[in-house]
């Protein structure tokens, strides 16, 4: 009987299953917090990293929702795919989701060459000041050393 699919060597290797334990404590709570940030955000209209970043203010009073607000709306289109986020309180995490607590961590150790790479690995250069602007906001918010 032939497959439902053809296979790879790709396919056949197993995928290790990232854990939020494996991240820092405030690592985990900042997750959870951008996913139920990204719950509400699910039925609201995407925006343009552009648009939404001329509206922040650098201002310390603007609250921390509406930096984690943007960046939920406009990942998609800084990765230029759908990001996969998982609900909250999921033990696992998604490839998307540690990939952004990955740069959080090093924004927050101010390793800016690994903070660096993880951008040039996914973003075009385009969004990629935006994009980091949200990432280095948020992760300041969150003890992630």
């Amino acid at each position: 009987m032939l497959p439902l699919h053809k296979t790879t060597q790709i396919d056949i290797r197993p995928r290790e299953e990232v854990q939020v334990g494996e991240f820092s404590p405030g690592a985990g709570e900042m997750l959870q917090w951008l996913r139920l940030v990204a719950l509400d955000c699910r039925a609201a209209a995407r925006t343009d990293l552009f648009d939404a970043c001329a509206v922040l203010s650098t201002s310390e009073t603007v609250a921390k929702t509406a930096h984690a607000e943007v960046l939920m709306r406009c990942l998609s289109q800084a990765l230029q795919k759908e990001a996969v986020l998982y609900r909250p309180g999921v033990e696992a995490v998604s490839f998307d989701e540690a990939w952004l607590l990955r740069a959080a961590e090093a924004a927050a150790q101010a390793n800016w060459s690994s903070f660096e790479f993880l951008l040039r690995s996914r973003v075009p250069a385009s969004v990629r000041r935006n994009l980091g602007s949200l990432i280095v906001t948020i992760s300041s918010q969150f003890a992630l050393t």
